[in-house]
């Protein structure tokens, strides 16, 4: 329909439930005499008079009648249409390329997928898991799950999620065999797991015999590039590890891993979930942010 009708029409209808073109211009926030224009050019293409016109009133004749009824119901059935769009806007539909972190994303980001997922039949969704940073932009990613410090970008948005929490743990046999140690400095004598890449081991979040918080690179024997190995490493009794709740939770509760110098656990990495900068942010993208943010609110595993 072009647009020049559809104006035509929504005039004629305006007209007839106002009972003038005066009303009908206040209603349209245009001039009556726009209004008597856009009506008598309606009048011409369908080649009927659609309104009788005296000085005193105006009505619509027997074939304007009928018209402005078949009208009204076509205005409702596009008045429907644009609400129908207008809801499927904020339901979560299309692909949504999400990408997260190996272990983490495996284990704590992806069940909230999967829930998504089933609750939204018309979002399909696709996730990749990686520990390198991907370039959202470059590699048409929708959503990314970083852990740790952000890249400065005025192309990305951003919304912490969680601030993980993590503790120095060992295996009782280790403890057992080895000894506890009693402070951070303790631990050069000890066999300790770090986590690291291309020869640089990450720091641990401490804290030291005088209360303050401070970063700690051990001298690991046994450096690992993947938390889960890690884990492995330290039931398995090869030494000291520094480890996520999120990783270690389920083992601290257990027995099978105790936690050594302190009781407490620290938190030492952020969480975000980043996504490119757009006007509008895509239903699909807030659902999944809305939820992370819910899960991590009290992750269970925080509660070890």
């Amino acid at each position: 329909m072009e647009s020049a009708n559809l104006q035509g029409i929504v005039a004629f209808v305006q007209v007839v439930e106002a009972g003038s073109f005066t009303g009908a211009g206040e209603r349209m926030h245009v001039t009556k005499s726009a209004v008597g224009k856009t009506i008598a050019q309606l009048e011409q293409r369908l080649g009927v008079r659609l309104l009788n016109r005296t000085t005193r009133s105006l009505s619509p004749t027997s074939e304007g009648v009928s018209y402005y009824e078949a009208c009204v119901r076509a205005l409702a059935e596009i008045e429907a249409a644009h609400s129908l769009i207008a809801l499927r806007r904020q339901v979560p539909s299309g692909r949504l390329r999400v990408d997260v972190p190996l272990a983490f994303g495996r284990r704590c980001v992806a069940p909230v997928l999967f829930d998504l997922s089933r609750q939204f039949p018309d979002l399909t969704v696709e996730i990749s898991f990686n520990d390198r940073r991907v370039d959202l932009i470059e590699e048409g990613i929708d959503l990314a799950i970083r852990m740790g410090d952000l890249d400065d970008s005025m192309s990305l948005a951003a919304r912490r999620i969680y601030a993980q929490r993590s503790a120095i743990c060992a295996a009782p046999a280790y403890l057992e065999n080895h000894g506890r140690p009693r402070s951070i400095e303790d631990l050069a004598a000890h066999s300790v797991i770090g986590y690291g890449r291309d020869g640089v081991v990450r720091p641990w979040t401490v804290r030291h015999s005088d209360g303050h918080l401070g970063k700690f690179v051990p001298k690991a024997r046994l450096v690992l590039g993947h938390g889960e190995p890690m884990l492995d490493a330290a039931l398995a009794g090869c030494g000291i590890a520094f480890l996520p709740t999120w990783l270690a939770a389920d083992c601290l509760k257990s027995g099978e891993l105790e936690m050594v110098l302190s009781d407490c656990l620290l938190e030492n990495v952020a969480v975000h979930a980043i996504w490119p900068v757009t006007r509008n942010l895509a239903p699909k993208i807030r659902v999944v942010v809305d939820a992370l943010v819910e899960r991590f609110s009290s992750p269970p595993w925080d509660a070890a």
